[in-house]
């Protein structure tokens, strides 16, 4: 069987696929209920300042700061309460000297007064107070446009929307926001050995449950896209050339999982011309991309780390997404040797700022991927890591 002449470096690799891929124009217009996890087409500028007005921040006395200034435990300061107000309403009356409003958190602040003092560190007495503690000016008030500013950019384009993004927006007065059309991503899983639906007796006489399908198209989801699929095919070069090209008319992307090497039946690279293939990533050496195709491993663990190592970087781009995976410090609990000149992509279980790198090896092995929650990267010039050594690892 042939052998790769060359392989790409994973860095390299990554950069052309980058920069063979244009960012999707197309928006759609959704409710804030549906736009959980997609991505900004354009920034957004707030209608409003936020708070639209000084409001108090504690339940309490709206005073003049300046009347409580004398005020001690030993010798308090009287205070007439002329108003009380609970949530959503507004004070008409002013607050002049000796005088308090009873409010609650989040009421505008009344006029003449300029700063809040907790109902806890008063004692009341009818329509009087005695205020135990001196209240500073501006003390307990969260001012107008002190959160956002009416005609500030609050979220930029390219922000993949969070769930306190959505609060904000909703804060603001905002029913729909504009964010990029996902991505219509083909799969097509390939192989004469996989079968779809459980059969014991072709089990036994060597065919698989095949995997790939239900992983890719939730990977696809996770990260921007919308999963297309074209099924399971046989090895029929016929069969796998046809469904090729469909698939990159209909899509923006396509993945293929299943004869990217040089065996005798790998027929799928040959139907794209590839900018690279064969790369120094370990697993999943055979994968090649070319025409907004990339063409993958048939063993799931090498399909799971090419696609975090490529594809989630590839649905990024075409949405434009500030995308930065997540990545936290751990220290080591066993060392991690690898090879000069490849790239290797290590699964860990990380926990309490520990990494345990899964024993189990091989690209086939199911098990070692739900086994761990995180990866290592170990570039092309490093032996490995030692044990108790602090690296970075990416979080799933």
């Amino acid at each position: 069987m042939r052998e790769f002449k060359q392989l790409t470096p994973y860095r390299k690799a990554l950069e052309m696929m980058l920069n063979d891929l244009k960012e999707i124009e197309e928006t759609e217009e959704l409710p804030l209920d549906e736009a959980l996890g997609r991505v900004l087409a354009e920034d957004v500028v707030s209608p409003i300042d936020l708070p639209p007005f000084d409001r108090s921040a504690v339940d309490g006395y709206a005073v003049r700061a300046e009347d409580t200034f004398q005020a001690r435990e030993y010798a308090p300061v009287e205070l007439e309460v002329i108003d009380e107000i609970t949530a959503g309403m507004e004070s008409e009356k002013e607050v002049t000297n000796g005088k308090a409003v009873k409010l609650m958190t989040g009421n505008k602040m009344p006029k003449g007064a300029n700063g809040v003092i907790e109902q806890e560190k008063v004692k009341r007495e009818g329509n009087k107070i005695y205020v135990l503690r001196p209240v500073a000016p501006g003390q307990n008030v969260a001012f107008k446009s002190e959160d956002v500013k009416k005609g500030e950019v609050v979220l930029k384009k390219g922000r993949i929307l969070r769930p306190q993004d959505l609060g904000m927006l909703k804060g603001l007065g905002v029913k729909t926001i504009k964010v990029k059309r996902k991505p219509r991503v083909g799969i097509i899983v390939t192989g004469d050995e996989l079968i779809e639906e459980f059969d014991e007796k072709a089990l036994n006489k060597g065919k698989i449950l095949e995997s790939n399908s239900a992983m890719v198209k939730a990977l696809v989801r996770q990260y921007f896209g919308k999963p297309v699929f074209y099924g399971v095919l046989p090895d029929d070069e016929e069969l796998i050339g046809k469904t090729i090209e469909k698939a990159k008319k209909e899509c923006d992307l396509v993945l293929i999982t299943g004869g990217s090497a040089f065996g005798e039946k790998d027929y799928a690279h040959k139907f794209v011309n590839l900018l690279f293939h064969g790369c120094t990533n370990k697993p999943g050496r055979p994968i090649g991309y070319g025409e907004r195709v990339f063409v993958m491993s048939g063993y799931p663990a090498a399909v799971f780390a090419q696609f975090h190592l490529y594809v989630k970087y590839a649905l990024a781009k075409l949405v434009g997404a500030d995308y930065k995976p997540l990545k936290v410090k751990a220290k080591l609990k066993e060392k991690v040797p690898s090879s000069l000149g490849r790239y290797e992509f290590v699964k860990v279980y990380y926990e309490n700022g520990e990494a345990v790198p899964i024993k189990k090896k091989g690209s086939g092995i199911m098990s070692a991927i739900v086994e761990s929650n995180a990866y290592l990267e170990i570039p092309e010039d490093s032996e490995g890591y030692k044990e108790g050594e602090e690296v970075w690892v990416t979080l799933y």
